[in-house]
């Protein structure tokens, strides 16, 4: 079967980064391989300044304000969660609270990005 890297790439341009991300971890599932990896050796060129110039991978979502429109945070809460009704209007309620723990960076700025586009104000820690 030969590889057609054309409809390979043109595959990957239509996906999300949520489907991006899904199929990086299934490849380093795999094939026992981490992209993070593959990064290091290139930034360990700088020698000593090398540790300090790390950048943080994981981020904490916090909502620090649920807005005028709490509804819509709620819902927005529901999607990045998958808590039930009850669990999100609680966190809402009960501002400023941490949403979500340890995300990919692209992954908690699209969360950050949804909430306030629900009229919440939020943060990446």
């Amino acid at each position: 079967m030969a590889f057609d890297k054309d409809a390979f790439l043109t595959a990957l341009d239509s996906m999300t980064v949520m489907e991006l991300n899904d199929l990086v971890k299934a490849i380093e599932e795999k094939f026992g391989v981490s992209a993070a990896a593959m990064a290091a050796p290139a930034a360990a060129g700088g020698g000593a300044a090398a540790p300090a110039a790390e950048e943080k991978t994981d981020f904490d979502l916090v909502l620090q304000e649920a807005g005028a429109n709490k509804v819509a945070v709620i819902k927005a809460v529901r999607e990045i969660t998958g808590l039930g009704l009850k669990e999100a209007k609680d966190l809402v309620d009960g501002a400023p609270k941490t949403v979500k723990e340890a995300m990919p960076k692209a992954d908690a700025e699209a969360a950050k990005k949804k909430l306030e586009e629900a009229g919440a104000k939020a943060e990446l820690k």
